[in-house]
């Protein structure tokens, strides 16, 4: 053993050079810290990591996340830490400049030196057990990083599956700093089909349901792959199982042993844009705040770039910022200032303190430090308590200006005046009606007729309004009374589609009032009967659900325009203000399109919508040769609540998935906790594993399997049990 312990100490100062200069007392150290961790991978090769202190629990949990997909850390910190295009090049410059506007290494090693002892213990930990996986594991190349260093773990502390800083356009970013005029892109503009982002999540009261046991949907729509699966427990009491975005120490999405919370993302306005009025005295610049002139702060960032011939160069930037934030596009004569939260110590203690809170009133006092602008937080627990809270970030501002646009920032009345306090925002605690959901649309159909009402609220507390997958989630949990855990997942995967229910018939109605002369009457017959017969629901064999779906997908590309230009919601377009001829041409490209790639438009759903995972690539390859599986659920644009957003690429004829249901869980809070979960495709991301695939048929037919959170479960279910670095 002690052969095999220098051996394993020499392979890893070569490997890891950073080490090399106190090698022995710095691996002792690492070895030491990993001998603390035990980790229990199941039959699923799930990770279950025990640790003496959280700290321990830390390092065990990162390590094992690490072993599963290293190359998904990194990718996530390189794009946290705007370091993007020393991998990939001058095509990511701009987003890198983007992250580096408002994540500045000086200052986050100095927001970590000042950290409570306890987070500074975790972020530590962290990085030990990043850097232990990488000193053990040779044959991982980093694409950037090679060290990790704690103060990175405050760039990346909260798990949504896009930032607000994703919400700089980086069209705009690109005119203003690059100095030339790009376009902004189709995605950008609202003009193409999209995939809605956030999630589902439903918390049903015990009243609710046949047990008597409070129930919790898990259900976040994101990229698939986006997420590890594991349970984290510490003699600290510590014990949470669920979904953490790879490269992050806490559980986002998931459930202890007494409580659970599910994350979907909000509507309500979280971040704004300031209109700036700049002048230029002498070469200096200022900006107009009521009757005075303040000068605009003016520095300077450098974004390193990998070359072609694999060279680091560098773009240099004079950058700009007014006291509501950095310049990051310029409209109509003004100067653009973009605000947004931007607390990482904070943000970092409320998402990993969550995870131990056993109850609602231990869950709202974590809520206090307010450093969740982005997600509206489902809750149940062992007690029988359901909520739904907004995010505890709600700036207060002037209801009389309109913050979906720029405000005027010359304005001092346009300013954030502090944050609201949480009892200010339109939350929904213990309705009588004995659920609560949210799919990303407005909180006022949270708990049907007992949710808040509009009038009392801000407008900037929703910006968007409701979507079909709110109707679809208030007509399936209205009256119902027996629901169980495996009915939670029937619900999860209803087949209703209510936007197709409400556009369809106006198709038919368009296609009855044509001539019998005309030639569409023959031509779009056949296609009209199959869509006149259909109970807008999905599934495999569905000849009506695929011709549906083109015939959407070609109706929405042709209103994209006109109804952004209305301002009116896409729906809205499509169903009163489309003309007749407009749905016929749209089911007439449909059906062409189809007979084009499958030889006929009647095609059923499954030889369409599939899924496939050849590779761990970030951006997935295709190929219509090689296996795949069918999948019945659908986008979740029409209303599907389980979601399957698709990419079609050139050379593929056949659609497959990329975002929407990527982690899937039920629980019911009984005198033991019990759950059911699924992952998209599996928990490795080595094409080699078998737990790369082994979850894909599941996954595909919502087939979702026993979760193992009692060591009593796991028993007859180890694959192995090791100390991190065996």
């Amino acid at each position: 053993m002690r052969r095999i312990g220098l051996a394993l100490l020499m392979a890893t100062v070569a490997a890891f050079p950073a080490l090399a200069g106190a090698a022995s007392p710095d691996m002792g150290r690492l070895r030491a810290e990993a001998a603390r961790v035990d980790i229990v991978r199941d039959d699923w090769g799930i990770a279950h990591i025990k640790g003496h202190t959280d700290a321990d629990a830390v390092f065990g949990m990162i390590y094992a996340q690490a072993e599963d997909d290293f190359h998904r850390i990194e990718s996530n910190y390189l794009t946290a830490l705007g370091r993007q295009a020393e991998a990939q090049g001058e095509s990511q410059i701009y987003a890198d400049l983007r992250q580096k506007l408002f994540i500045d290494p000086v200052e986050l090693k100095a927001q970590y030196a000042k950290s409570p002892a306890w987070l500074k213990a975790l972020m530590n930990s962290w990085a030990d057990g990043l850097n232990y996986y990488l000193a053990t594991h040779p044959k991982t190349k980093p694409q950037v990083i090679t060290h990790f260093e704690p103060w990175m773990a405050l760039s990346f502390s909260e798990g949504s599956i896009g930032g607000d800083i994703e919400k700089v356009s980086l069209s705009g970013l690109e005119s203003f700093y690059g100095k030339r005029q790009v376009a902004m892109t189709e995605t950008e503009l609202g003009l193409k089909p999209w995939e809605p982002s956030g999630s589902n999540g439903m918390a049903i009261a015990p009243a609710n349901t046949k047990d008597g046991h409070a129930l919790l949907l898990i259900n976040p729509h994101t990229s698939f792959y986006f997420r590890s699966e594991a349970q984290v427990t510490s003699d600290q009491g510590l014990n949470v199982y669920g979904a953490s975005t790879w490269g992050q120490f806490f559980v986002y999405q998931g459930f202890n042993a007494h409580a659970g919370w599910m994350h979907t993302t909000s509507t309500l306005d979280s971040v704004d844009e300031f209109a700036e009025t700049t002048v230029d005295q002498g070469g200096k610049l200022f900006y107009r705040y009521g009757k005075d002139l303040r000068p605009v702060t003016v520095s300077k960032i450098s974004v390193p770039f990998r070359a072609d011939d694999g060279s680091i160069g560098h773009r240099d930037f004079t950058v700009y910022r007014t006291h509501h934030g950095p310049i990051v596009r310029a409209a109509d004569g003004k100067w653009i200032a973009f605000s947004l939260m931007n607390t990482p110590v904070a943000a970092l203690q409320q998402s990993f303190l969550r995870t131990k809170a056993t109850d609602l009133k231990s869950f709202q006092k974590v809520a206090e430090f307010r450093a969740n602008s982005s997600n509206n937080t489902l809750f149940a627990d062992g007690s029988g308590e359901i909520a739904l809270l907004m995010p505890q970030f709600v700036p207060k501002r002037d209801n009389r200006f309109d913050y979906t646009k720029p405000v005027d920032g010359s304005d001092p009345a346009t300013d954030w005046q502090g944050l609201h306090g949480l009892s200010e925002a339109p939350s929904v605690i213990a309705p009588p009606n004995g659920w609560v959901a949210n799919s990303n649309n407005w909180p006022y159909s949270a708990a049907a007729q007992f949710s808040p009402k509009i009038g009392d609220y801000p407008r900037y507390m929703d910006q968007v309004g409701e979507n079909p997958r709110g109707l679809h989630y208030i007509a399936l949990l209205k009256d119902r009374k027996d629901l169980t855990l495996d009915g939670l997942v029937t619900a999860a995967y209803d087949p209703y589609q209510p936007a197709f229910a409400r556009l369809v018939p106006t198709l038919v109605t368009a296609w009855d009032k044509l001539a019998w002369d005309d030639p569409r009457k023959v031509a779009l017959a056949d296609q009209v009967a199959a869509l006149r017969g259909w109970d807008d629901r999905w599934s495999a064999d569905s000849v009506a659900q695929t011709l549906a779906v083109y015939w959407g997908e070609a109706l929405w590309n042709a209103g994209a325009a006109d109804a952004k230009a209305g301002e009116v919601s896409i729906y809205d377009w499509m169903d009163g203000r489309s003309t007749a001829d407009q749905k016929l041409k749209a089911l007439a490209e449909a059906s062409a399109r189809l007979t084009a790639d499958f030889g006929t438009w009647k095609t059923p759903w499954g030889q369409v919508n599939r899924f496939q995972r050849l590779t761990d690539d970030i951006v997935h390859p295709f190929d219509d040769a090689k296996p795949s599986i069918p999948v019945a659920f659908a986008s979740a644009q029409w209303g599907s609540l389980a979601s399957f957003g698709i990419r079609s690429d050139e050379g593929t004829k056949k659609r497959y998935g990329t975002y929407g249901n990527s982690f899937v869980a039920v629980v019911e809070f009984g005198d033991r906790v019990r759950a059911r979960a699924v992952t998209a495709g599996g928990e490795s991301g080595d094409p080699a594993s078998r737990h790369f695939d082994d979850q894909a048929q599941r996954y595909s037919t919502g087939n979702l399997r026993e979760v193992y959170f009692y060591p009593d479960q796991l028993k007859g279910h180890t694959e192995r049990t090791y100390h991190p670095g065996e």
